[in-house]
């Protein structure tokens, strides 16, 4: 009798070392099958001291609050250490320019499209400033019908000293206040004077957001009638990094707290394998 006991236990001890080990196994083949679906088809590492250009152009200034202040002054670009810096800055110069502020903003509009299936991820630090408004953002590389028909991708939105972004999706659908089934943002917390990396895949099936690698929200295509116009994400998009100063949304902006920056380290796009 004792000798079956020791055997029974013997078994179940083995038993669980093949359990632990099979479920770690999945975890790691998931993590692999995660890794193998995406190829990187390109990178922007910044190191060149100056910016592609034919990759990327100035954001124009805008009627809206978020970019009456967009500017190609080269006060509001710079580059260190292998990392594209664009800033908030008070205007140094107001007889060439009457805007009181000055903020830059880069993107691929007209030069370079992102195709679905794909996921993009930027690495960055972004600066804390009262009215600063800096966003990695995506809309439509052929504007169909306008806006918010045609969709936008927030990748990441931060304001004021907050220790969390937001991520969103934005449609005709979630513009009729439908915030929720399915939901449409996340705010995700981050540490702002440290790097983090944002990203964000689309597929024909659903918009992934993620943090330093950790999948934050999946807003899925629902297929109904009843909601029509729910997901115009599946389309050719093109990229915006910028700093915004102000607005409704963000709260009044302090000069005090100016100039404000955030570093870019790279962007990387990748392309379902």
């Amino acid at each position: 009798m004792r000798r079956n006991k020791i055997f029974r236990g013997c078994l179940l001890v083995i038993l669980f070392v093949a359990a632990l080990f099979a479920v770690t196994s999945f975890k790691d083949n998931g993590k692999d099958r995660d890794k193998a679906q995406w190829k990187l088809v390109w990178v922007d590492n910044f190191n060149k001291n100056c910016l592609d250009t034919t990759v990327w152009g100035y954001m124009k200034r805008g009627r809206d609050a978020s970019r009456k202040y967009h500017s190609s002054n080269p006060d509001c670009y710079a580059f260190r250490k292998g990392k594209l810096i664009i800033k908030g800055i008070k205007n140094p110069d107001m007889d060439s320019d009457t805007a009181s502020y000055l903020t830059g903003g880069i993107t691929t509009q007209d030069k370079k499209a992102f195709k679905p299936p794909f996921k993009i991820e930027i690495r960055a630090k972004i600066g804390s400033a009262k009215g600063a408004w800096p966003a990695f953002w995506m809309m439509p590389f052929v504007n169909e019908n306008g806006w918010p028909k045609d969709g936008e991708i927030d990748i990441m939105e931060h304001l004021n000293y907050d220790r969390f972004v937001y991520q969103t999706v934005h449609s005709a659908y979630t513009k009729a206040d439908r915030n929720a089934n399915p939901q449409r943002f996340t705010k995700s917390d981050i540490l702002p004077d440290k790097f983090n990396t944002y990203g964000v895949e689309v597929t024909e099936n659903d918009v992934t957001f993620s943090v330093n690698g950790t999948e934050t929200l999946t807003y899925p295509r629902v297929e109904k009638d009843s909601l029509k116009g729910q997901f115009p994400f599946f389309r050719d998009w093109y990229l915006m990094l910028d700093m915004q100063l102000g607005g409704s949304w963000v709260g009044k902006l302090d000069p005090a707290d100016l100039p404000v920056e955030m570093e870019i380290d790279w962007v990387k796009y990748y392309r379902r394998k």
